[in-house]
């Protein structure tokens, strides 16, 4: 079975871990630092938090804007069901703006009708989270002025989009937003095995998430509420948690973070060769916005409603290991239960019954490039 997604693991990635192995350190010691380094350098940020999944990361983000009761989040129907689920995590309530149809990514223009809206009844929300879905960012200058003129924060949801670039400069660095969150799962662009980044510009929101993704606990002298009593006190200021990131996840990613661009550009030009070997098929290509480079986490076709079944499986029966990224959040029982129904985002709706995520990754040989291309033509025949 050929996977829509596989992790690219080197000698060089063995031996960081290996080295981490026999360390003094398997834990907060000097590799996650290191490895906040490279991911806040490869995104422009000030800062970077890293934490044991990007779910955790979208968490202490959410916590460091103080969302809580009686607020409002709004993000993407077409993402994981994490994006949605951090701000009932949080005690806020939930909501979702519909997507480009072109792109996947939350749409502005409809992000500006229902902030007009919102405003009028008096309920705006205290935090956006865009997605860049597939890799690809959401057009960040508009949603960030719109964000801007509401008076909203943004996260924006990056865990697809490492690498990836917005009016030339890189996602994360939270030019259009406050926070920005990637993820390090196997089969993004870069891998810790498990693994999340938060990056910002803001020391304030740094410091916070610093103390929300390790029980809330400080050591710094200049942080605490009363004086210390010795070298050896710590305060709990803040109800935090355990998100911590290992320094074996850590020495993974610091050896990953190396091969970013080579990565990116592999998949950039796997989705140009798929652009063209599909151009003539009965299926539509991922639109592409047009002052930005997609990561290309996903190449995602989309086909005939009433086909998409029979072509997935057809696809799998030949050994190609397609997927559906993603079912609409709304759409979840969790959600259906909290009043969403079907035919409120319909956009997100008619996208979830079209689309097929196929095999792209760096690994991804011309043998199994061409038999992914000769199955979906033998699927579409």
């Amino acid at each position: 079975m050929i996977p829509y997604g596989r992790q690219d693991i080197r000698q060089e990635d063995i031996d960081s871990v290996v080295a981490a192995l026999t360390s003094d350190f398997l834990t907060q010691g000097p590799l996650v630092p290191a490895f906040e380094g490279a991911v806040a350098s490869a995104a422009g940020a000030k800062h970077a938090v890293a934490v044991n999944s990007a779910t955790s990361a979208l968490h202490i983000a959410c916590l460091a804007l103080k969302l809580g009761k009686g607020d409002l989040l709004w993000t993407s129907p077409i993402t994981f069901v994490a994006s949605a689920n951090v701000g009932l995590l949080c005690g806020a309530e939930v909501d979702f703006v519909d997507i480009d149809p072109e792109t996947f990514n939350m749409s502005a223009d409809a992000l500006a009708r229902k902030l007009d809206a919102a405003e009028k009844a008096g309920r705006l929300p205290k935090v956006l989270m865009p997605v860049h879905m597939c890799g690809q960012s959401c057009d960040m200058e508009a949603i960030g002025d719109l964000a801007k003129r509401y008076g909203v924060r943004v996260i924006e949801d990056a865990s697809h989009a490492i690498g990836g670039q917005f009016q030339n400069q890189p996602v994360g660095a939270c030019v259009h937003s406050d926070i920005a969150v990637f993820s390090f799962h196997p089969v993004k662009i870069v891998t810790t095995a498990e693994g999340g980044v938060a990056t910002t510009n803001d020391d304030t929101f740094a410091e916070r998430m610093n103390l929300f993704r390790s029980h809330g606990v400080t050591r710094e002298p200049d942080l605490m509420v009363s004086d210390s009593h010795g070298p050896w006190y710590y305060q709990q200021i803040e109800l935090g948690l355990n998100y911590r990131m290992t320094e074996l996840q850590a020495a993974l990613g610091v050896a990953q973070m190396d091969r970013l661009s080579e990565y990116v550009d592999r998949r950039n030009q796997l989705a140009e060769r798929y652009d063209a070997a599909l151009g003539n098929l009965p299926l539509k290509r991922p639109g592409r916005l047009a002052d930005a480079l997609s990561a290309f986490h996903l190449y995602v076709i989309r086909v005939d409603a009433e086909k998409r079944r029979a072509v997935f499986e057809a696809l799998r029966g030949d050994g190609i290991g397609v997927n559906v990224h993603y079912i609409p959040v709304h759409l979840q029982p969790y959600y259906k239960a909290l009043g969403f129904r079907e035919g409120m985002f319909p956009a997100a709706e008619a996208y979830y019954s079209q689309t097929i995520s196929i095999p792209l990754y760096p690994g991804l040989s011309d043998n199994d490039f061409a038999a992914v291309v000769g199955a979906i033509e033998k699927a579409l025949a």
